[in-house]
């Protein structure tokens, strides 16, 4: 953990400018060694910064495989935050571009929770949480409901 993140705008900034730039190394080093993710993709949960980076590290080996750029928009931000912990929720919004043109190919809105947690001065997500409400006729997630 060599970057500081003095407020925690500054890990979501980083969480954006990181994925769009497919940078793996920049975006976990927003995260704490222990981390623990729900997500939403194929896995119930992620334990530990070695684990995340390989996943992260076939998500933009994909997008640059596949010549997408992703902007990342946080909305809806709520930001609850002590000395030492924050609370964040906000419904994150995935938008692919093609890399040569610009086009935007699709997008999709999940919701986020972060638990973040201040470790010498600086803030680090320790727990990640995204879901999609669920269709209850076809049992699939709607991406963008919002």
């Amino acid at each position: 953990m060599t970057e500081v993140y003095l407020k925690v705008q500054d890990v979501l900034k980083n969480y954006k400018t990181a994925v769009y730039e497919k940078d793996v190394e920049k975006f976990i080093s927003i995260y704490t060694p222990e981390m623990h993710i729900y997500d939403c993709w194929g896995n119930w949960e992620i334990k530990g910064i070695s684990s995340w980076k390989e996943i992260v590290v076939g998500w933009f080996n994909g997008l640059s495989e596949d010549g997408v750029l992703l902007k990342v928009d946080f909305n809806d931000l709520v930001v609850e935050e002590n000395l030492n912990l924050a609370f964040v929720h906000c419904a994150v919004t995935f938008a692919a571009h093609q890399e040569e043109s610009g086009e935007k190919l699709r997008q999709m809105t999940n919701r986020f929770t972060y638990g973040l947690k201040k470790v010498n001065d600086s803030w680090f997500i320790a727990h990640e949480h995204s879901s999609l409400p669920i269709n209850m006729e076809t049992g699939k997630g709607i991406f963008n409901l919002k």
